[in-house]
């Protein structure tokens, strides 16, 4: 295995004065303008972390790990699926990846990480495939 980096996102976003819950069942009722309006904010505020990794990737394996804010039910691949098309979009358009096709990335794992109160997010681990 090659070098790891790792990114913190949101669970959420705010356009305007709303904010967004990221999961599938919210983003399948978006109308696709408003959908649109949460990614390009969703890119901006995971800009910064990704600019800082110097050396693009060439292939890579994925993980996400949802840290929720209470015990309360979810499914992991409703809130990991939306992280996932998001970010790897944004991976693309800032040049980390060259693309997010599978022969790119060669595997994705969603992980549920527990309840973080103090700290809900969902944490992105890239690790490059030699």
């Amino acid at each position: 295995m090659g070098r790891s980096v790792m990114f913190k996102s949101p669970l959420s976003v705010t356009v305007g004065k709303r904010k967004y819950i990221l999961n599938l069942n919210n983003y399948r009722n978006w109308h696709y303008r408003v959908s649109n309006f949460i990614k390009i904010a969703y890119k901006k505020i995971m800009r910064e972390q990704i600019i800082k990794v110097r050396k693009a990737f060439n292939k890579v394996y994925m993980s996400y790990t949802v840290y929720r804010d209470s015990n309360r039910k979810f499914d992991i691949g409703n809130v990991c699926s939306i992280h996932e098309k998001f970010f790897e979009d944004a991976c693309v358009e800032y040049g980390l990846i060259p693309d997010d096709k599978a022969s790119v990335i060669q595997a994705v794992h969603y992980y549920n990480g527990g309840v973080d109160k103090e700290n809900p997010c969902v944490m992105i681990e890239i690790k490059e495939v030699e």
